[in-house]
């Protein structure tokens, strides 16, 4: 007599899926030239990204949990006006993406709103790039939104920034804080070593 001696293993792959939406504008440049900048995604995060150009609709499906987080997050980016190779830092495993709402300080007001964004951006972008370089961050100022890219300390820096000119403060104040910070940050980098 033989004995069925043959064993069956069940292997369960779980589909895990996000749905998105960014505007109109933004799908192009998600997609890129012959599909590149979205192909580029789906393999560097191991995940299937299906778009609805019309809508602004985006779909993404993986197994992946983490990898569909991180493609979610890079679509977030480029959706809220940054370059997608800006964006792809959040490939990374230590970049993070900060949004500021700027309803939250105006209201529905567009002259505060344009008035704010002023105040972020500065003379010929002057503001922006003293903030950027400060905290060694990107700052994008997009439509409501205000987007930060970098590494969790520096996100966290630049948003308080930004959020103390939004609610009002100079910026004298906000840079004088900001080297401060900056300089605590050099020497607690040098202590690390």
């Amino acid at each position: 007599r033989l004995k069925n001696t043959m064993k069956f293993q069940y292997i369960m792959t779980e589909d895990f899926s996000y749905e998105l939406k960014i505007p109109q504008e933004r799908v192009a440049v998600l997609i890129g030239k012959n599909g590149d900048i979205k192909k580029g995604i789906e393999a560097d995060t191991k995940t299937t990204i299906n778009v609805d150009s019309a809508e602004g609709d985006i779909f993404i499906s993986g197994e992946d949990a983490l990898g569909l987080y991180t493609a979610r997050e890079v679509i977030k980016a480029i959706g809220r006006g940054f370059n997608p190779d800006i964006a792809k830092l959040l490939l990374k495993q230590d970049y993070v993406l900060e949004i500021i709402h700027m309803t939250e300080y105006v209201g529905k007001s567009k002259n505060t709103l344009l008035r704010l964004k002023g105040r972020v951006i500065g003379r010929d972008g002057k503001s922006r790039k003293l903030i950027e370089e400060l905290t060694e961050s990107y700052i994008c100022v997009f439509g409501k939104t205000i987007g930060i890219i970098g590494l969790p300390e520096s996100a966290t820096m630049a948003k308080r920034a930004i959020a103390a000119l939004l609610g009002g403060s100079t910026h004298a104040s906000v840079w004088k804080w900001l080297e401060k910070r900056r300089r605590e940050l050099k020497r607690k980098r040098i202590i690390d070593m």
